[in-house]
């Protein structure tokens, strides 16, 4: 499958930012937050709504014709597109509100709050587990029809939130041991799910041209290819980098998104300035972003059977 940027930054910021939400609303409605300075609540929630707005807007940029944007919410009942865009646009009043009343009291939200608060973070974990099943569901591409899409995508975005959690904590604070070992402990189940899907997309097997045209008594080839020039199929679902740019990008995944992160959050909670979580939230975006490109990158439709490739 063809990499659209637009794409990558929706999935990837927003992510980020429902992850970031979820656990600033869960840690702070338990009463389980570090204490923090002024602002450092208001400073959390509004830099998530932020990556997730811009997250969503970049979605828009994937659109041939965004005047038709609206029809993304048209067909609940039978797409995980509109549950998501229903989802998302929901999520915001709920959010908002939960934002405002922890502004308005600095912190000591009353009972609606909280009940504004809980509700944001169950549609904001929907919204993530939504986007991970709209390539879930598709029979036709087998490196994504697995459960285990969208729990990458769901602990991915907590990894990022949890990471972009202790960089602004360190920014107002310091470091933390519960925020870090928070950070460390999604990044590491992340990172052993990303494992788990490269050999499951490795292990199991799609269709054939056998299987796809049904005759499975025979070997088949395709004596001619569909088309003799370059069409849409071609370019978006014949996106092929090659082996050796898998295995390094596989390899900066792991490098960028996890360990260089992990390292860096083990070194501050050790004792170094705590300016450094910054760079381990943007090395973990830079590994994240790698990872989503390869999801695309790796991903094989069965229509290119009939193009000549025998295998997906």
């Amino acid at each position: 499958m063809h990499p659209a940027l637009s794409v990558i930054f929706f999935t990837v910021l927003s992510g980020a930012g429902y992850g970031l939400f979820m656990l600033v609303a869960v840690l702070h409605l338990t009463g389980s937050y570090p204490d923090a300075s002024s602002g450092e609540l208001q400073t959390q929630l509004a830099v998530a709504l932020v990556l997730i707005t811009i997250g969503l807007l970049s979605s828009s940029l994937h659109l041939h014709n965004p005047r038709n944007a609206w029809r993304a919410f048209m067909r609940v009942r039978a797409s995980w597109l509109s549950r998501e865009a229903v989802l998302a646009v929901a999520f915001y009043p709920f959010a908002l509100w939960y934002a405002w009343e922890v502004r308005a009291t600095g912190g000591d939200v009353g009972q609606a709050g909280m009940i504004m608060g809980v509700i944001a973070v169950l549609l904001a974990g929907l919204t993530v587990f939504s986007t991970g099943m709209i390539y879930a569901s598709l029979k036709t591409i087998r490196q994504w029809h697995t459960a285990l899409t969208p729990a990458n995508y769901l602990l991915l975005g907590l990894a990022l939130g949890g990471l972009a959690l202790v960089a602004i904590h360190g920014w107002f604070v310091g470091d933390d041991p519960l925020l870090g070992g928070i950070a460390i402990a999604l990044l590491v189940l992340a990172a052993i799910m990303k494992g788990i899907y490269f050999l499951w997309i490795r292990e199991v097997t799609g269709p054939t041209i056998n299987t796809a045209t049904g005759f499975t008594r025979a070997p088949v080839r395709i004596l001619d290819p569909g088309h003799t020039a370059g069409t849409f199929l071609t370019r978006e679902f014949g996106f092929d980098p090659g082996r050796r740019v898998i295995q390094r990008a596989r390899l900066g995944v792991f490098a960028l998104g996890f360990a260089l992160p992990i390292l860096l959050l083990a070194w501050v909670l050790s004792g170094a300035p705590a300016h450094w979580l910054t760079l381990a939230l943007v090395s973990a975006l830079a590994g994240i972003g790698l990872e989503r490109w390869l999801f695309f990158a790796e991903a094989r439709h069965a229509v290119m059977l009939y193009h000549g490739r025998q295998h997906t």
